[in-house]
């Protein structure tokens, strides 16, 4: 059973579905998802929304189980390879793709595996990994369920109940282009408009539940022409709402006020992608899934984390969710890699979460 898993794990990962590029692997888990009993459809943004008859329970509510299909960059052409040490790796330049693959893997096999389970609606969706841009479109008219289990941590040590307000801001600096050797003094430079800017912002950790960044910036066209433009991208994040959107309007000020002062102008587009959100530490999803990891092994503590997941969403939506660890480490980076034996754990506490909500 393990070997059946990991190697679906490996035919996934072969399958590239970098953000905005996953159709190609939805479809495959369509397919795989009918197969073994779903009722399944891809709703109007493309996210999987699959429903699972109960498995020897009378069970009458259903259960959620959520998965984001989507991957980082780079992930085109990964190829998995199994270590003597048990553990998965990518052969080449790519991320692994376990995050989020090897929770979508270990779903599988539970549902393959488990002898009982109560009515189990399955979501994956598009475009995790660049905004929660397919949970936020997520058809929520077709689930039905109140509460469930998102598999999207990395270590089964803890249960995410909680993250922050996520704000990006989307800046487009607007100068004047010249010769830079004939004639700078007739162009305003974009690119040092901007930096002024970004070197004005506040960065980093700024307590212990809010942070701020510029994790991209592109302007210019040749070495030798004032740059009529640049852009970066920013974004802020708090585990307090009120926190998070002062300091995305103090951004906001901050930029417009030190581009214009270069003589530029600024575009600035915010969005609010996720809002904070934190479940109680002995909510129902976080007590099962305490349970459940507890039979292998593992004593799971609740935390709050600064990053973002579908969570969020589901639980703005009013589905109580907690997030449960997949196994994998060094996610998001070449190092990315995951453990057969955590995946093996993973599987059973799904088959024990199964059993736990059947009765």
């Amino acid at each position: 059973m393990t070997e059946r898993m990991v190697q679906q794990f490996m035919e996934m990962v072969r399958i590239d579905s970098e953000s905005g590029n996953e159709a190609r692997f939805l479809d495959y888990l369509l397919r795989e998802v009918r197969a073994l009993g779903a009722d399944a459809a891809l709703d109007g943004y493309g996210n999987l929304i699959a429903a699972f008859p109960a498995l020897g329970s009378a069970a009458p509510e259903p259960i959620l189980i959520s998965c984001h299909g989507d991957t980082v960059k780079p992930g085109v052409g990964i190829e998995p390879v199994m270590g003597d040490d048990g553990v998965i790796r990518s052969a080449g330049d790519t991320i692994l793709g376990a995050d989020d693959k090897a929770g979508i893997a270990e779903v599988l096999e539970a549902l393959r595996r488990a002898p009982v389970r109560p009515p189990v609606e399955f979501a994956v969706s598009r475009q995790e990994e660049v905004g929660l841009l397919g949970v936020r479109a997520m058809d929520f008219s077709r689930i039905a369920a109140r509460r469930g289990f998102l598999m999207d941590n990395d270590t089964l040590e803890t249960i995410v109940i909680g993250g922050p307000t996520y704000v990006a801001l989307d800046v487009t600096v607007k100068g004047r282009s010249s010769h830079a050797g004939m004639e700078p003094e007739k162009g305003i430079n974009a690119i040092r408009a901007a930096a002024e800017a970004i070197g004005a912002l506040k960065l980093g950790r700024l307590d212990h539940e809010t942070t701020a960044n510029v994790g991209v910036i592109n302007g210019g066209l040749i070495r030798n022409g004032v740059p009529a433009e640049c852009s970066f991208l920013a974004e802020c994040r708090s585990g307090d709402h009120a926190k998070a959107m002062s300091l995305a309007d103090e951004m906001v000020r901050t930029i417009r006020a030190k581009v214009e002062a270069s003589g530029a102008t600024a575009e600035i587009v915010v969005d609010e992608k996720c809002r904070a959100v934190r479940i109680p530490e002995d909510a129902w999803s976080v007590r099962i899934a305490r349970q459940a990891l507890a039979t292998v092994g593992v004593d799971a503590r609740p935390v709050f984390i600064t990053g973002f997941t579908d969570a969020s969403v589901y639980n703005n939506q009013g589905i109580e969710m907690a997030v449960v660890g997949i196994g994998a480490q060094d996610e998001h980076s070449t190092e990315e890699c995951v453990a057969v034996a955590d995946m093996e754990r993973a599987v059973q506490m799904l088959v024990e979460i199964f059993r736990l909500t059947a009765a």
